[in-house]
């Protein structure tokens, strides 16, 4: 029987912010490597996630999604989502499957596609909110009309629905290649990364439409120790970063009570991911106006 050759392999994931693209990627990778909120823009850097399968590495790059940018922060944001876009091996394009038309925004996402001319999958994502499946055909035939994809696949990602049927087709379409990352590993991120995307995400389902989106995290220090008992611990000292005074109050709550919330949610998410005991303090400082802060704003470069 003749054997199989070792594939490896980029894939960008690529859409208009809320379409549930980091939503997919986690659920792809079977590990929590993107921040999920009910808001848009929360992925703000391409993050990478890799699914080892037996013959084949994919490293997913979950890209900010795509907007109207209003400061330099959504300038860096979208240049890093299409940059990515360039250079791939294969681009999954996340639409709305409950879209009745090619949108604004999807629009301009296939012209940077048609560009590239890269192999890209149509992904209609949340296929189990649509009630009339003829709508569903109608939006499948528009977009094959404008671009000859690779596969297009109905999927749900949040019920996990189809998602092996992604992976197989990724599989089939890449290159002979090596493992570019040891087998263990899901995520290129670091511990602080990934620790600051925790707490962002859990500031930003808490806080729900009270203090808009600007907001950042910052892990000021992080130092893993054992106790006298001999217990693994770490100590993680981290600033939540707003835009206004008014935000700050909010943040914090009364009595503190909602940066508690924040940080109880946090640390148990983290002590389940780093498989330890966390001990969290949270501070939360105003930094005005740093979404067009050059120094600030290039943290989320790629």
């Amino acid at each position: 029987m003749k054997e199989e050759k070792f594939k490896s392999g980029f894939v960008s994931i690529i859409g208009r912010t809320n379409v549930g693209k980091s939503t997919l990627v986690n659920a792809l990778v079977g590990e929590k490597v993107a921040a999920v909120a009910n808001k848009t823009q929360t992925t703000r850097t391409a993050i990478k996630g890799i699914v080892n399968r037996p013959n084949a590495q994919i490293i997913f790059i979950d890209t900010p999604g795509i907007h109207k940018p209003k400061t330099k922060l959504n300038e860096t944001m979208i240049e890093t989502a299409f940059n990515f876009a360039k250079d791939v091996d294969i681009i999954l394009f996340v639409i709305d499957a409950r879209s009745e038309e090619i949108g604004r925004g999807d629009s301009k996402i296939l012209e940077k596609i048609k560009e590239t001319k890269a192999k890209t999958i149509l992904l209609l994502n949340k296929i189990d909110m649509v009630q009339n499946k003829e709508k569903l055909l109608h939006l499948i035939d528009l977009y094959r009309k404008e671009y000859n994809f690779t596969a297009i696949i109905p999927i749900s990602a949040s019920k996990k629905e189809n998602l092996e049927e992604i992976l197989k087709e990724i599989e089939k379409n890449l290159k002979e290649g090596p493992a570019y990352y040891n087998i263990e590993e899901y995520t290129d991120q670091t511990v602080r990364q990934l620790v600051e995307e925790i707490i962002r995400e859990k500031a930003l389902k808490f806080l729900q439409d009270e203090v808009p989106h600007g907001l950042y995290v910052e892990v000021e220090n992080m130092k893993y120790r054992k106790t006298k008992d001999k217990e693994e611990i770490y100590d993680i000292e981290a600033v939540i970063y707003c835009l206004r005074e008014s935000h700050k109050g909010i943040i914090i709550g009364k009595g503190g009570s909602m940066l508690k919330k924040i940080g109880t949610y946090a640390r148990k998410e983290l002590e389940n991911m780093l498989e330890t005991k966390i001990n969290l303090k949270l501070w939360v400082k105003v930094k005005e106006d740093w979404q067009n802060k050059e120094n600030v704003v290039n943290k989320f470069k790629a």
